[in-house]
C-alpha cells in the first residue's frame, strides 16, 4: 500500500502511489474505505468503468483491494503535467451505487536534464559590446516540479557570466550575458561548459560543450521591427497556413546587412513538425496538424542571421495562442437504466443515469444535456460533472401514452455548436387510476307513449381506459325512495351491457319525464365507479280526440243556439267554436270545418279559430233558422275528431237586443246601449281604412331581423280569449293562444302566452285602456310600432320572416 487515503466528499475517495512501482501492488482497499460489505461485492457486480484505453488499475471482486494493473511511467500518463490524476468510475449494481476514485502518481526523479545537442557553437564578432545577450540551448528534464530543471551553471571565465529567464510551463532558459568584449587577437575562441542540474535528492545533471568563436568586426546585429509577436492560430488549421510574418533590419551593408530567417536554437522537433519558417521571408506558416487539445499555446523563437563572415543573430520570440474550434461532439453514456415505470410514480422517481464528455475546451467543452420531446421526463445533474439522472418530472398516465421514446441531446456552447444524441424506451406499467366513463352525461332518451312492456328502450354505455381486470364494466341502476322516482322502479338494466328495459307502458297524459341514475364499475382492486343520470321524456302520440268545449255538451252531443239581428252586416261574428285536445304539437293542432250548412253563402267558418262569421247580409228571403255542422279533427298521422251544432236565428233587430241583454256579458260585456253599438258600425269604416295603412308599414317592415323562436308547450285557455294564432312552419305545428293583457306588457320570450302590448298613449273617455294582443311564436317577429288611437283603439304590426308561404296556414285576430 502505497501514499495516503482521504474520503474528499460523498462516495469519493483518492489514493497516492510513485510511478514506476510493479504491477500488482496494493493501491487501497476501495470497499474497506467506503464501508461496504465485502460478502456482497462479486453479487453487486463491484466494477471499475471501462475507458478507452487499457485499464492501468484493477480491483479485485472478492475483497474491493485496488491494484496496479501495468506500470506506470508518469510521463507517458500526464506529460508535461503538475499533478498526475487517474480518474475510475466504480459501480455497485442492485442497488447502483456510483463512487469515484482518484489515484495521483507522484513523481519520482528517474531521468537527467539533457540538451539537444552535445555541442553548441557560437561566433561573436569583436565589435560586439559588453553587455550583449546569446540564449543559450535549455535542457529538458520528462520530469515534473521539484525533479524538473532547477538551475544553469557556467563555467568559470572572465568574459561571460550566466542569466536565466523563466519561461514558466517552459521552464528556464540559459542567457549568455557578455561582461567583457572580446578581443580576436588575443584569444580567437573559447570554450564553455554549461551544466543543468534538477532539484531531485540527490540531484541529476546534464552538460553541453559551448564553442564560442571570435569574429572580425561586423558591428550590426539585425533588429526585429516589433518587441513583440503574438498571434491567434486557428486549430486544425491547413498545412501552409500562414501564421506570422516576422521582419528585422540590419544597418550593415552587402552581406553583412542581408538577413535570413531561422527557428531559434531552442525550437525542439515537435514545433519544427508542426511550424515551418521561410528563410528569406521570414514567413511562419503551418506544417503539420495543430491540434487545441493536444496544446493551447507554443512559444516559437525566431532567430534573424546576417549573411556577414561573422553573422549575427538576434532571437525573438513568437507566441502562437491555438484556438480551440468546437472539432469534438459530447459523447453520451448510459449507465443505468430502468425498463418499467409505474404510472403511479411520484415525480423525482429516478429512471436512469446517463453521463457525457467533451473533449474540447471552454465553451466548446460546456455541454447542456436535455430530452427533446415534450415528455413527462427530465434530466437532473448529479454531483459528479456532467453526470445526469432521468427522473419523473410530472405524473404519468398509461392510459395516454403506455410508453416514452427519450431523445436525449447533449449541446455543447461552440460555435457552431456540435450535438450527440442517444433514445431510450421507458414503458409505463398499467394501475388501476381510472373510473368507467360514460359516453353522455347526462343521458336524455324519449320514449313514445304505450310502448310494449318488457321491450328495450334505450341503453346506456361506459367505458374503462385501464387494462384487464381493471377495464371490466358492470351496471346497474340507484333507485331513491322518493315519488318522483318510482317510475324508474318499473326499468330493469342488463349489467353486462348496460341495455335498459321497461317493465310497463309510459302515458304522456299522466307523467311527461321522469329521472334515475345508473352507477357502472370497474373490477379493480379497488374498484372504481362513477354514475350519470338518465333523463327520460315521453313522447305524446295521438291517442285523444278533440273535446268541444262551445257549445256545451248535453246527452253526448254538442249543440248550441245563438240570435243574431237580421241587419247585420258581412263580417258580422256570429259565435265561435271552441275546442280543446289533451295531446300536443300535430296531435294537439286543430282545424275547424263546415260539414253541414243550410246556405254556404250567408254563413262562413275560419278553420283555424272557429269563428263563425256572416259572408253577406241577410235578405228577405233568407230563412230565420240556419243549422252548421262544424267538425273539429286534430292533424295526427291518424287523425281524430269531434262535431258540434250551432242552430243560428236571424231576429229582428229590438228583438236581437233584448236577448243581448240576457246572454253571457262575457262577449258583449262592453255593448250596453243600441248608440254604442252604432258608433262601433261606423268606427268599423275607419279601421278598415286604417288597416289598408298598417299593411303598407308591414311590407316595408319585412326586412327586420329575425329573431329566435321559441315553442309552446302547453294551451289554456277561456271564454275570455280575444285572439288565437294557429300555424304550420316545416313539420312543426302550432295553436298559440294567450289572454287580454293590459297597455304596458311587454314580450317574455319562452312564456307558453308571449303577447305583445303595446305602451299607453291615450285613454277613452269612459277611462278604460283599450288593448291589443298577439302571441309571439316562430316563425314571427312582433315589430310594435306606435299605436295610434282613434275613436276605437287598435294597432299592431306583425311581421312574419323565415317561412314559405306554400307551408305557412295562420290567421291573426285582434280585439279591440
Amino acid at each position: 500500500f502505497f501514499g495516503e487515503n482521504t474520503l474528499e466528499s460523498s462516495a469519493q475517495i483518492r489514493y497516492s502511489i510513485s510511478e514506476e512501482i510493479k504491477n500488482g501492488t496494493l493501491v487501497g482497499n476501495i470497499a474497506k474505505d467506503l464501508g461496504i460489505d465485502l460478502s456482497t461485492l462479486k453479487e453487486r457486480g463491484f466494477r471499475i468503468v471501462p475507458g478507452s484505453t487499457e485499464p492501468l488499475l484493477r480491483v479485485n471482486q472478492n475483497d474491493g483491494i485496488l491494484y496496479v494493473n501495468n506500470k506506470i511511467d508518469r510521463e507517458e500518463v500526464c506529460e508535461r503535467s503538475i499533478v498526475c490524476l487517474i480518474n475510475l468510475k466504480t459501480v455497485l449494481e442492485n442497488p447502483l451505487e456510483i463512487h469515484y476514485v482518484t489515484v495521483e502518481v507522484l513523481d519520482v526523479n528517474d531521468h537527467s536534464p539533457s540538451f539537444p545537442e552535445k555541442e553548441k557553437l557560437l561566433e561573436i564578432s569583436e565589435s560586439v559590446l559588453p553587455g550583449v545577450r546569446f540564449q543559450l540551448p535549455a535542457a529538458r528534464d520528462p520530469d515534473v516540479g521539484q525533479y524538473s530543471v532547477k538551475e544553469y551553471k557556467l563555467s568559470q571565465n572572465e568574459h561571460f557570466r550566466l542569466e536565466i529567464k523563466d519561461r514558466g510551463k517552459d521552464g528556464k532558459i540559459p542567457i549568455l550575458h557578455l561582461l567583457k568584449a572580446l578581443d580576436r587577437e588575443d584569444k580567437k575562441s573559447h570554450t564553455l561548459l554549461l551544466t543543468a542540474i534538477d532539484g531531485g535528492k540527490p540531484p541529476r545533471s546534464g552538460s553541453v560543450e559551448i564553442f564560442v568563436d571570435v569574429l572580425d568586426i561586423n558591428d550590426n546585429m539585425p533588429v526585429f521591427t516589433k518587441e513583440t509577436y503574438s498571434v491567434k492560430l486557428n486549430e486544425n488549421s491547413p498545412i501552409g497556413t500562414k501564421v506570422v510574418q516576422v521582419n528585422a533590419t540590419d544597418l550593415d551593408e552587402g552581406s553583412n546587412g542581408e538577413i535570413i530567417y531561422s527557428f531559434g536554437n531552442n525550437v525542439n522537433t515537435k514545433l519544427r513538425a508542426l511550424f515551418d519558417v521561410d528563410m528569406n521571408t521570414g514567413e511562419i506558416t503551418v506544417k503539420g496538424l495543430v491540434d487545441f487539445e493536444v496544446e493551447d499555446s507554443y512559444e516559437i523563437d525566431v532567430q534573424a542571421s546576417d549573411k556577414g563572415s561573422a553573422s549575427l543573430k538576434t532571437d525573438k520570440s513568437v507566441i502562437v495562442n491555438i484556438v480551440d474550434l468546437n472539432d469534438n461532439a459530447p459523447e453520451i453514456e448510459v449507465t443505468s437504466f430502468s425498463n418499467a415505470v409505474p404510472e403511479d410514480s411520484r415525480p423525482g422517481t429516478t429512471v436512469s443515469l446517463i453521463s457525457v464528455n467533451d473533449l474540447d475546451s471552454g465553451l466548446n467543452g460546456k455541454v447542456f444535456c436535455f430530452i427533446s420531446e415534450e415528455v413527462p421526463f427530465t434530466l437532473t445533474p448529479s454531483l459528479q460533472d456532467n453526470m445526469y439522472s432521468v427522473v419523473t418530472k410530472s405524473p404519468l398516465d398509461r392510459e395516454k401514452q403506455s410508453e416514452y421514446d427519450l431523445t436525449i441531446v447533449a449541446n455543447d456552447e461552440g460555435q457552431p455548436s456540435l450535438s450527440s444524441v442517444k433514445t431510450i424506451r421507458v414503458v409505463v406499467s398499467d394501475v388501476n387510476d381510472n373510473s368507467p366513463e360514460f359516453s353522455l352525461s347526462p343521458y336524455t332518451f324519449y320514449v313514445t307513449e304505450n310502448n310494449n312492456p318488457g321491450a328495450s328502450v334505450f341503453s346506456v354505455s361506459a367505458s374503462d381506459p385501464d387494462l384487464n381486470e381493471n377495464a371490466l364494466i358492470s351496471y346497474h341502476t340507484v333507485v331513491s325512495g322518493g315519488n318522483e322516482n318510482k317510475w324508474a322502479s318499473f326499468l330493469n338494466i342488463n349489467s353486462e351491457n348496460g341495455n335498459i328495459l321497461a317493465l310497463k307502458s309510459f302515458d304522456f297524459e299522466t307523467l311527461k319525464t321522469f329521472t334515475f341514475q345508473v352507477v357502472a364499475t370497474d373490477s379493480g382492486i379497488p374498484s372504481l365507479s362513477s354514475n350519470v343520470t338518465v333523463n327520460v321524456f315521453i313522447l305524446d302520440q295521438n291517442d285523444n280526440a278533440p273535446v268541444i268545449l262551445y257549445p256545451v255538451s248535453t246527452n253526448g252531443s254538442s249543440e248550441g243556439v245563438e240570435e243574431i239581428p237580421r241587419n247585420v252586416n258581412a263580417g258580422h261574428l256570429v259565435t265561435k267554436v271552441r275546442a280543446y285536445d289533451a295531446d300536443i304539437g300535430y296531435n294537439g293542432w286543430l282545424l275547424f270545418s263546415l260539414q253541414e250548412v243550410t246556405d254556404h253563402s250567408l254563413f262562413a267558418l275560419d278553420r283555424y279559430t272557429g269563428q263563425i262569421r256572416t259572408l253577406r247580409s241577410f235578405t228577405e228571403t233568407d230563412e230565420a233558422e240556419h243549422k252548421l255542422v262544424i267538425l273539429v279533427k286534430d292533424n295526427g298521422n291518424v287523425s281524430l275528431s269531434a262535431t258540434a251544432t250551432v242552430i243560428i236565428n236571424a231576429v229582428e233587430p229590438k228583438e236581437a237586443f233584448a236577448a243581448s241583454d240576457v246572454k253571457s256579458p262575457v262577449k258583449y260585456e262592453e255593448e250596453n246601449s243600441v248608440t254604442f253599438y252604432l258608433i262601433i258600425t261606423l268606427g268599423s269604416v275607419s279601421v278598415l281604412f286604417l288597416i289598408s295603412i298598417i299593411v303598407l308599414i308591414v311590407m316595408q317592415c319585412s326586412k327586420d331581423p329575425d329573431y329566435s323562436s321559441t315553442s309552446l308547450q302547453d294551451v289554456n285557455y277561456d271564454g275570455t280569449l280575444c285572439h288565437s294564432i294557429q300555424y304550420r312552419s316545416g313539420d312543426k305545428r302550432y295553436m298559440l293562444v294567450g289572454p287580454r293583457m293590459s297597455i304596458g306588457s311587454t314580450i317574455v320570450p319562452g312564456s307558453n302566452g308571449n303577447t305583445l302590448v303595446l305602451p299607453e298613449h291615450r285613454r277613452g273617455e269612459s277611462g278604460e285602456v283599450r288593448r291589443c294582443t298577439r302571441i309571439w311564436a316562430p316563425p314571427f317577429h312582433i315589430n310594435h310600432k306606435t299605436c295610434k288611437y282613434t275613436n276605437i283603439a287598435f294597432r299592431v304590426v306583425v311581421i312574419m320572416q323565415g317561412f314559405n308561404g306554400s307551408e305557412f296556414l295562420g290567421r291573426i285576430t285582434w280585439c279591440q
